[in-house]
């Protein structure tokens, strides 16, 4: 069959360790063989964000602003022991903030299921999403490291000089300080992304913050969440029979646990970093999970919400054959195609995207899977096969699909 040619390129920002292997592995065998890839490539790799004082994440986030569409690998964010281990120049901040502060986007994070791998919460019948705000908080954090007594001020400077100032606590030793930030107008556009989006996909919409603790920052959230809902939503959501309600984070989680799922639930962005993995893991792997990135303007950054994988890139590099779950890095690949086609208004490429999807299921529910899936699936008959193996299986599917 002849391959599908692109009109407009995805923004392709490489990654880190396994994952970065893998990602060669998908486009060789799944892409290239049936697209005219076309991409505008980035290296996020952690020596090439060093060597560029990490402006080429900033390049990277700028690029998907002008092609709309970008596929991201997983990438490393350096603590102490990477900034030894890799010999940086500084502890670089998450990728993964830097896009998201430019891009003022909300991730939407949603689990994979399958036939054969039933969620570890027993009440669990439908995907649970979770929405992240994607600005702000830790991830643009500023610390400070506390050597004696001191006193510790909160100071806000307006534009004519005036100063205001709150002590934060009087140090009587050594201690840590941490100063966070957020924005009413990324949280307005954060509130509209989760509104508009239970709307397109028809499911409730929760939302949680700690406001009886934080009484100014939280609650700021709660109020211009509840405001939006009240002057834009409200008879949507009552037209469309959808409910929107608002708790606190620990009342969510338990409310969470309890339920069948089937809806989508907001999070503050440390909150929701936290609760995607564990729903993800709960559901079956941190590997079966969808993220996408979502900004107001209408750009779109597809990724895997997993990390590296370095213990299976250390065995790698012993020559060792491993057993790496790539599905979450081919949902992201197949997610950037299709909204890439959809865009452009190319059926052909949308159609692939859906095709591979698909087969990557079907071979899973075949028997054939990676090892982290082996070990939970429920299927009578199941192999466990290395990385390139699944994807050479997955490969056969989606030819055999795309025959018929």
């Amino acid at each position: 069959m002849e391959k599908i040619k692109m009109n407009v390129p995805l923004v392709e920002m490489d990654g880190d360790e396994m994952t970065r292997i893998i990602w060669e592995y998908i486009k060789e065998i799944l892409l290239q063989p049936y697209i005219e890839l076309k991409t505008e490539y980035y290296d996020l790799g952690l020596q090439k964000r060093n060597e560029t004082d990490d402006q080429i994440t900033i390049d990277a986030a700028l690029a998907t602003k002008k092609y709309g569409v970008a596929v991201k690998c997983a990438t490393i964010t350096p603590n102490a022991q990477r900034v030894e281990e890799y010999n940086l120049k500084e502890m670089w901040k998450s990728p993964n903030g830097t896009i998201r502060a430019i891009l003022d986007g909300t991730v939407f994070r949603a689990p994979v299921l399958v036939e054969g791998i039933k969620p570890l919460v027993t009440t669990w019948k439908k995907p649970i999403t979770i929405a992240r705000h994607a600005y702000g908080d830790i991830y643009r954090n500023v610390e400070y490291r506390v050597e004696g007594p001191g006193k510790a001020e909160l100071v806000y400077t307006d534009k004519i000089g005036k100063e205001t100032r709150q002590t934060i606590f009087d140090f009587p030793g050594k201690g840590v300080l941490m100063g966070m930030h957020n924005l009413d107008s990324s949280i307005e556009s954060f509130a509209r992304a989760c509104f508009n989006y239970a709307l397109d996909v028809k499911q409730d919409l929760w939302f949680s913050t700690k406001d009886t603790i934080s009484k100014q920052y939280d609650h700021t959230f709660k109020d211009i969440f509840q405001e939006i809902y009240d002057q834009e939503y409200k008879e949507k959501f009552e037209g469309a029979k959808l409910e929107y309600f608002y708790t606190l984070i620990d009342d969510a989680v338990a409310r969470v646990i309890r339920s069948e799922g089937g809806y989508i639930w907001a999070c503050k962005n440390y909150d929701g970093d936290v609760m995607s993995d564990m729903v993800a893991t709960a559901f079956g792997s941190l590997a079966m999970m969808t993220s996408v990135l979502v900004s107001p303007e209408g750009y779109y950054e597809y990724e895997a919400a997993h990390g590296t994988v370095t213990r299976h890139y250390y065995k790698h590099l012993q020559g060792e054959e491993t057993s790496t779950n790539p599905i979450a890095t081919i949902f992201a690949w197949t997610g950037a195609l299709r909204k890439r086609g959809e865009l452009d208004g190319l059926e052909d490429l949308v159609m692939f995207a859906d095709q591979l999807d698909k087969a990557s299921l079907q071979t899973i529910e075949a028997g054939i899977m990676t090892k982290d899936l082996a070990l939970i699936s429920e299927l009578p008959h199941k192999q466990s096969v290395t990385t390139e193996a699944f994807l050479h299986a997955i490969k056969k599917t989606l030819d055999g699909t795309r025959s018929v």
